[in-house]
């Protein structure tokens, strides 16, 4: 059986930046706290708490005082770094760089329409750690759009700055997109800001190509992963016979009745140790 893994599946630069941070920190420390999973896979997570990494809620970190947090990719909302330099907590700040731009960008926009009845709308999920910190930056004053149904939040006689969760699927945002500005009353200004990271979206002409060159596709992300669901739903477009997994325990080997070629692929945040793990599993078990 032909088994081969997606050479630009992976992690991210900005997940590969949050993990080495911890790696560093653990090699001189017995531990240390990391405000939510510093990556949406359970897998990698378990490796790193294994080397000291502590993941703690926002109800923990509100508790904390004199120690050390690592901030993950995804970004926090200004109160997170407020209550840091009031109690002594050394922040060890790895957002990502595309989601720190972002942040700024909505923090600009807020400041500059607050006076004049404006409106930040950002295309997310709601609480993923990427929005709480976006929202965050207009003191929690943003319309979060999830799909389609909900543009009827937006008022369409104020003006309007839309923005995108990075990890986002394009398509879905030009829909809304074109669908507030046609709603938008005339005279009335909407700004519309694709801040869609390139990282996941640049992944998607690959993807769709490699998802066909196999008969079988095995998508591995973990069960928070947004992208993961997005570029899964791409596979799944061009290969009906695509699965996702988060690990080798999900695995049906009813699956490859039949068939010949395996392609693995993963998400931003899926460690390429897992999907090595997953192709040593099908090429052990169908010898």
């Amino acid at each position: 059986m032909i088994v081969e893994i997606d050479k630009r599946s992976g992690f991210c630069f900005g997940v590969i930046n949050a993990i080495r941070a911890a790696e560093s920190e653990l090699k001189d420390a017995d531990y240390l706290y990391c405000l939510g999973d510093i990556v949406h896979n359970g897998k990698e997570v378990e490796r790193l708490e294994k080397m000291g990494l502590k993941s703690i809620s926002k109800d923990e970190y509100f508790t904390l005082k004199d120690c050390k947090v690592l901030i993950r990719a995804h970004g926090e909302p200004p109160e997170t770094y407020e209550y840091a330099e009031k109690n002594n907590i050394e922040l060890i700040d790895a957002t990502c760089p595309v989601v720190l731009t972002l942040q700024e960008k909505v923090k600009r926009s807020y400041e500059s329409k607050v006076d004049h009845q404006g409106q930040v709308v950002i295309f997310g999920k709601k609480g993923h750690a990427e929005i709480e910190g976006l929202n965050g930056q207009t003191d929690h004053n943003a319309i979060i759009i999830e799909s389609m149904a909900d543009v009827d939040k937006v008022d369409t006689s104020r003006p309007v700055s839309l923005y995108s969760q990075t990890t986002k699927r394009i398509e879905d945002f030009n829909g809304i997109a074109g669908l507030i500005k046609n709603k938008m009353q005339p005279e009335v200004p909407i700004e519309i800001k694709d801040t869609i990271c390139r990282q996941v979206s640049n992944r998607v002409p690959n993807l769709k190509k490699f998802a066909k060159e196999y008969e079988l596709i095995l998508f591995v992300a973990g069960k928070k992963s947004s992208n993961g669901q997005y570029l899964f739903s791409i596979c799944k477009e061009e290969n009906p016979n695509s699965f996702i997994i988060s690990e080798t325990g999900e695995i049906d080997k009813s699956w490859f009745e039949g068939i010949s070629s395996v392609g693995i692929s993963g998400a931003t945040s899926t460690p390429n140790w897992l999907m090595e793990e997953v192709a040593t599993w099908i090429k052990t078990s169908f010898e």
